[in-house]
């Protein structure tokens, strides 16, 4: 088994392609009005806007943020600055050892960047 799709609830499908694609330094690839898909290294992270996608709903934040393994932590703090996000909580080392930070899409999804190097697994 594994994980091959995490959706990304988002309210404006355009903006939110640019926004991941920046922040993460991935070209995506829209499959439809609604749903543009990066490939995070065979983990599909799904944007999907309820409304662009015709659907009759309003796209809500999940609730849980979304860990991101990443090499240079650094690097991607400061494309989040400059993309206007909000940044929860600066760069740390977690109790568990993770070297890490906490922001904000515009969206109101939470997301976490980890060091790659220091990634705790259990």
């Amino acid at each position: 088994m594994r994980l091959f799709r995490v959706i990304v609830p988002v309210s404006d499908i355009d903006a939110a392609a640019r926004f991941y694609e920046n922040l993460l330094g991935l070209n995506g690839k829209r499959v439809s009005s609604g749903r543009h898909y990066l490939d995070c290294e065979g983990t599909i992270l799904a944007l999907f806007s309820p409304r662009d996608d015709t659907d009759p709903w309003d796209a809500q934040p999940n609730p849980e943020p979304i860990y991101f393994a990443v090499d240079d932590l650094e690097s991607v703090q400061q494309r989040a600055i400059g993309l206007d996000a909000q940044i929860d909580d600066p760069i740390a080392v977690q109790p568990w050892g993770e070297r890490s930070f906490y922001l904000r899409d515009p969206y109101g999804n939470r997301l976490c960047m980890v060091d790659r190097s220091t990634l705790f697994t259990g």
